[in-house]
């Protein structure tokens, strides 16, 4: 497994490396909510994107490296957790019955980000995709009720599925460190200069905050 697991975050990281020429900084409002994906996380320590790298960089990876924690669980619970996945595959059926789903196909940058843009005080939204798929969703039968005892048989099985993904976290963090200086370089290559670039504007433009041609 090791050895899998050790191209697929090679992989992960090189596809990563070849989107960032690709970023450009958000032009937008930020969002005042944490992204509870990136804050705090171990897999970007282990990559070296601390807080000095702006959040979309961060997210490119982390959500990467993520899929592949996700996909050694789920193959895991595959072989050897039958009652999880069994409970797992009835969402998954339930999930195809909406007849709205935003959050599927989505790019690698984009996954597990809000749906909507945070409200502006006193504007509220006519509409939001995040409403959209409440609606969808409550449109769905729910999952049939489970007696106590399946219930404690599921958490057991859930607890494996938990040690396995936090087995899997350190194995990928672990791997992560022999792609840091080539991770950096490709930041500071393509992410710093442009973060400069917006500083240097900023400066200007607090320095001369009028246009000279107005006072001609």
């Amino acid at each position: 497994m090791e050895r899998s697991l050790e191209t697929r975050v090679s992989q992960a990281v090189d596809a990563w490396l070849r989107w960032l020429p690709r970023w450009e900084p958000a032009t937008h409002r930020g969002r005042r909510s944490p992204c509870r994906r990136c804050l705090g996380s171990p897999i970007l320590d282990a990559a070296g994107l601390g807080s000095d790298v702006p959040h979309g960089v961060q997210h490119g990876l982390s959500t990467r490296i993520t899929t592949i924690i996700d996909r050694e669980v789920s193959d895991y619970t595959g072989l050897n957790l039958p009652l999880l996945q069994a409970e797992l595959d009835q969402q998954q059926e339930r999930n195809r019955a909406r007849s709205y789903r935003p959050r599927e196909d989505l790019a690698p940058e984009f996954e597990g980000l809000p749906l909507d843009p945070d409200p502006v005080p006193g504007q509220p939204f006519l509409f939001t995709i995040a409403g959209f798929e409440q609606e969808a969703a409550a449109s769905v039968p729910p999952l049939p009720p489970l007696s106590e005892e399946a219930k404690q048989a599921l958490r057991r099985e859930m607890a494996l599925a938990d040690e396995k993904a936090e087995q899997t976290g350190r194995a990928v963090c672990r791997l992560l460190l022999p792609h840091r200086v080539r991770i950096r370089q490709a930041v500071a290559e393509f992410v710093e200069p442009q973060i400069a670039a917006l500083l240097d504007e900023l400066t200007t433009s607090l320095d001369a905050p009028f246009d000279p041609r107005d006072l001609a």
